[in-house]
C-alpha cells in the first residue's frame, strides 16, 4: 500500500488550498471527497458583497482546482471515508473504494445543517436551505415555484438571495414555532440580535443604518416590540420576527403552511392562524461542524457555542492533540469560505513543516496565520459575534492538552 505524505479528507476551499500548499513543497498528497465534483460548498455560493463585487463560488472553486491540477495533485471524488485508523505512527484511511495509508491526515469535512422539526416536515417539497442552494446553483434544478423559508439567520438570508437571483419566488422568511428543539431560533429577541450581523448586507440604506443600533440590547427590545406585522422587506421579501410557521400542510407534497402571529417572547397569539399557499419549504436551522471523523481517530472535543457546537480541539496552526492529525475549515467552527481557504493554507504548511522541519516553512506558517486573522476581520458575514472569543477558547484548550 502506497503511503502518502498526507491524505486530505474534503475537497472544499480548506482541503484544496491545503493540497496546493503541500504540493508546492513537493509532498505526496491525496485529496478525497464524497461529492461528485471538487469544490465543496463553494459550488453553491453566489452573492454580492458590500463593495458591489460578486462572489461566485463556482469560479473560486475552479481557480483552486486548476491550481491543484497544475501541481499534479491527486484528487478523487465519489469516495466516502468511514474510518481512520492509527497504525505504527501513521494512519489508514478506510473508504468505500479502498484503504489509503498516510503519514498525516487533514480533516476538512466542513459543516452540516440542523433541520428544525415542524409538523409536516417529512412531506416532499420540504428541504434544508443548503439543499435548495445546491439544487439551484450546482444542479440547476428549480426547487419550486413559490416557497417560504423557516428560520431567520445569516445562512437563510444569504441563500434566500441566491434563490431570488435564480428567479424563484419566496413568500417570506419566518420563524419556526417554539418547541424544545427550535428554542433560540424561535425567540424574536434572540433572532434580532443575530440579524444585526447582516444588516450591512441589506439593500436599503435605512435598514443598514438601523443595523448600526441593533447591536444594543435596548434597541433590540424596542425593535422587537414594534416590529411590523407585515415584516420588513429585504430584496422585496418580508422578513418576519413576529410571525412563525406552525405547520406544513399537504397530502402527497407541500401545499401550504400555517402561519401564526407571536408575541415578542415567541408565544403563539390565539386566533391568528393563516394558511399560506406554497409548493416548497426551506428549513434554515443553522450549521454545525461535521466532526465525526475527528472523533473516530481520537481527537478530543470541546463545546464552543460561538464556533457552532462541538469542535475538535486544535491550535492556530490547525494541529490537534493527536500528532499527525490536522483540521481546517468549518469543522473548526462556522465561518466563511474565505476563512476556510486561509485555514487550509495554514494546515498544509503545518504538515509540510512536520515533514521537512524547514525554518523557511515556519515563516510561511506565521504569515499564513496572519492572513487568517485578516480574512476573519474583513469577513462580510459573521456567523457569530463572539467568534474571536470562541477561537481563543479552543486554542486555550489545546494548550491544556499539550501541557498535560
Amino acid at each position: 500500500m502506497q503511503k502518502h505524505d498526507a491524505v486530505i479528507i474534503g475537497a472544499g476551499p480548506a482541503g484544496l488550498n491545503a493540497a496546493i500548499a503541500l504540493r508546492k513543497h513537493d509532498l505526496n498528497v491525496l485529496v478525497i471527497d464524497e461529492f461528485p465534483h471538487l469544490g465543496g460548498r463553494l459550488l453553491g455560493q453566489l452573492h454580492e458583497e458590500p463593495n458591489g463585487e460578486w462572489w461566485n463560488g463556482i469560479k473560486e472553486a475552479e481557480k483552486l482546482v486548476n491550481e491543484a491540477k497544475a501541481l499534479n495533485t491527486e484528487m478523487l471524488t465519489n469516495v466516502s471515508v468511514h474510518h481512520i485508523q492509527r497504525k505504527d505512527g501513521a494512519f489508514v484511511v478506510h473508504t468505500n473504494r479502498k484503504n489509503y495509508e498516510a503519514k498525516n491526515v487533514l480533516i476538512a469535512t466542513g459543516a452540516a445543517e440542523t433541520a428544525n422539526p415542524i409538523p409536516g416536515w417529512t412531506l416532499p417539497g420540504v428541504m434544508t436551505i443548503g439543499a435548495a442552494q445546491v439544487m439551484t446553483n450546482v444542479h440547476r434544478v428549480r426547487v419550486g415555484e413559490k416557497g417560504i423559508v423557516i428560520g431567520v439567520n445569516v445562512l437563510a438570508a444569504a441563500i434566500a438571495r441566491e434563490l431570488l437571483l435564480a428567479g424563484i419566488r419566496l413568500h417570506s422568511l419566518a420563524l419556526p414555532i417554539n418547541n424544545a428543539v427550535t428554542d433560540e431560533q424561535s425567540h424574536p429577541k434572540m433572532v434580532m440580535e443575530r440579524l444585526s450581523r447582516i444588516a450591512h448586507l441589506a439593500p436599503s440604506p435605512l435598514l443598514r443604518f438601523g443595523g448600526k443600533f441593533a447591536k444594543y440590547k435596548w434597541a433590540q427590545n424596542i425593535a422587537v416590540s414594534f416590529y411590523p406585522k407585515k415584516g420588513i422587506n429585504m430584496w422585496d421579501v418580508p422578513i418576519h420576527l413576529r410571525k412563525a410557521v406552525k405547520e406544513i400542510n399537504g397530502t402527497e407534497q407541500v401545499e401550504s403552511v400555517t402561519m401564526v402571529d407571536i408575541t415578542k417572547d415567541g408565544e403563539i397569539i390565539p386566533g391568528t392562524e393563516e394558511e399560506i399557499p406554497v409548493d416548497f419549504v426551506c428549513i434554515a436551522g443553522g450549521l454545525y461542524p461535521l466532526a465525526e471523523l475527528a472523533a473516530v481517530v481520537g481527537v478530543p472535543f470541546k463545546y464552543v457555542e460561538p464556533l457552532g457546537g462541538h469542535v475538535p480541539v486544535h491550535n492556530e496552526k490547525m494541529e490537534t492533540p493527536v500528532e499527525g492529525v490536522y483540521v481546517a475549515g468549518n469543522i473548526t467552527g462556522i465561518e466563511s469560505a474565505k476563512v476556510a481557504r486561509a485555514q487550509g493554507k495554514v494546515a498544509g504548511l503545518s504538515i509540510a513543516f512536520r515533514m521537512k522541519k524547514d525554518a523557511a516553512i515556519q515563516k510561511e506558517i506565521e504569515k499564513a496565520m496572519d492572513e487568517v486573522k485578516t480574512t476573519r476581520d474583513n469577513a462580510t458575514i459573521q456567523f457569530h459575534p463572539e467568534i474571536a472569543r470562541g477561537r481563543d477558547d479552543i486554542h486555550a484548550q489545546f494548550n491544556k492538552y499539550l501541557n498535560g
